[in-house]
Parts: C-alpha cells; sequence; structure tokens
C-alpha cells in the first residue's frame, strides 16, 4: 500500500501534460494554417493580377488592329520596348512607377488611383523586342511581400502580327 500513494499524483502529471502538449500541437498547427492560407491567397491575386497585365497588352493589340482597318495604325502600335504599369481599363501604357496597386471593394478592382485600399502588390509590364518585326514578347510581374518573404509571379506571352496581310508571289 506504500508504494500506491503518490501513483495518481503522478498519472495526473502524466495526463495533464500529455493534454496540454496535444493542445498546443492543435493550437500550433491551426496558426501554420491559418498563415498558409494567407500566403496561398495572396499567391491566387498574385497570378490574377499577371494575367490581368498580360490581357491588357493583348486588347491593346486589338485596339490597334481594329484601328489599322484603315491602314493608320500598326498593330503594335504603341507597345516599344521597356517597363510599364497598366490598370484594368488601361487605353495605353503608363511609364512603371514601381507604385503599390489599390484595391476598391466597392468596384472589386485593382487600380493605381488611391480609392479604397493600398495592397502590397507591384505590377510591372515588360514589353521587349524579339528581333522579328511582326513579334512582341510580354512579361506581366506581380511582386509582392507577405509574412517576412519576397514572393512573384511572372506570365510570359509572345504576341505575333499574324493579321497581316500575305504579299502574293
Amino acid at each position: 500500500m506504500k508504494h500506491e500513494k503518490g501513483q495518481l499524483l503522478i498519472e495526473a502529471a502524466i495526463a495533464i501534460s500529455i493534454l496540454t502538449i496535444g493542445i498546443f500541437g492543435m493550437i500550433n498547427l491551426l496558426n501554420r494554417s491559418l498563415g498558409l492560407n494567407v500566403v496561398v491567397t495572396s499567391q491566387y491575386v498574385g497570378s490574377n493580377l499577371a494575367m490581368e497585365g498580360v490581357e491588357v497588352v493583348k486588347n491593346l493589340i486589338d485596339s490597334n488592329v481594329l484601328k489599322n482597318e484603315g491602314m493608320l495604325t500598326a498593330w503594335n502600335d504603341g507597345l516599344t520596348a521597356g517597363d510599364y504599369q497598366v490598370e484594368y481599363s488601361s487605353t495605353q501604357l503608363m511609364p512603371y512607377q514601381d507604385t503599390n496597386l489599390w484595391f476598391d471593394q466597392n468596384t472589386g478592382f485593382y487600380s493605381y488611383s488611391s480609392a479604397g485600399k493600398q495592397t502590397n502588390f507591384k505590377r510591372k509590364i515588360t514589353i521587349t523586342n524579339t528581333g522579328n518585326p511582326d513579334e512582341i514578347q510580354v512579361n506581366s510581374i506581380v511582386s509582392w511581400k507577405i509574412k517576412g518573404g519576397n514572393h512573384e509571379i511572372n506570365v510570359e506571352d509572345h504576341f505575333f502580327n499574324w493579321r497581316k496581310a500575305n504579299p502574293t508571289p
């Protein structure tokens, strides 16, 4: 009987220790999960902003082609090599300013105007001449900082003047 006096106290201390370690483990797992959720959400937004940048340049090319019906505008008019920034509604390229995008909750759009809330996202459109006068390379690079880390997404596309009339032999 003398050996059993402290056994219940030791068993209770071990059980409390195991429960405490388990609870702290679950809290740590939940904390990491929420942290990763923020990173994944920012990657999703960043990739969509990068794709939007390429689409805006495509729209500028399409606009040039529509104007070109009277042969007044080249397909790549205003799309010279360099670094630019664009918004969803851009009708021309703006010089790159290394400024953050703002998110307007009322409209759901990202822009460079100070409407809404400033974000960590920066978007740079880089246009490169490939050496072929009927081709341009467009890179839409979105970068941001979150949770102490730098992130970047680079979407690349090549546009061609495939609509030009082929000379007859």
